[in-house]
């Protein structure tokens, strides 16, 4: 009786929808295996691709915000991972930091300068994936950021790939901290911390 009514009103709310003009998308199975994922270009999917920072604040939190709008690509090689690279420009004017007036200031010569260096950039040079997780990588680039340019290693973890609405997509995270004095960025230390976390996410899709 139970599997009856649910099947009915499975089929009832499909009619609704399609009556209403709802569309039903098949979604395939995603791939969590490295090895499976489609090789190729890949352009980074800016409404599902920010990097989110954070510092101390005077010891007493944690404040964070995001850089949106980031332009990234991706060159994936499954079958010889060292060979994948991956590239990305940051557009510091648009940061995200909850407040009008930390905005403004993160674009004065104290913060980015971004009447002078606009951007920040990462150009990777070499991708080394964890021997005992496969899902799991070291990448090593050089981050440019207010002229000056330092090594950054970020801790990358592949999350899946698959068809995902009518687009084919790689899914990864990834974890890296770096000090912002090395760039210049003195303002405020140490009372907001000279360390910066950063968390990025990011959805890939495949180049047609």
């Amino acid at each position: 009786m139970r599997s009856a009514f649910m099947k009915y009103a499975l089929a009832g709310a499909l009619a609704v929808s399609l009556a209403a003009g709802g569309a039903v998308v098949a979604q395939s199975a995603l791939t969590t295996t490295p090895s499976e994922v489609t090789a190729g270009a890949y352009d980074l999917d800016a409404s599902h691709g920010k990097i989110t920072w954070s510092v101390t604040h005077f010891g007493l939190s944690t404040y964070t915000g995001q850089f949106v709008n980031v332009k990234a690509e991706l060159k994936l090689d499954p079958a010889n991972p060292s060979a994948s690279t991956l590239t990305a420009t940051i557009p510091l004017t648009d940061v995200a930091p909850n407040s009008d007036g930390l905005k403004a200031h993160l674009q004065t010569p104290d913060f980015f300068d971004t009447a002078n260096h606009p951007n920040a950039t990462f150009v990777s040079r070499s991708v080394t994936v964890d021997p005992s997780n496969a899902s799991k990588a070291t990448v090593v680039g050089d981050l440019t950021l207010k002229g000056v340019t330092k090594p950054v290693t970020i801790a990358v973890t592949f999350n899946g790939a698959g068809e995902v609405m009518g687009a084919y997509k790689a899914g990864f995270d990834g974890e890296a901290t770096i000090k912002r004095s090395d760039f210049g960025v003195n303002y405020a230390v140490p009372a907001v911390s000279d360390e910066v976390k950063l968390h990025i996410e990011g959805e890939f899709a495949i180049k047609k």
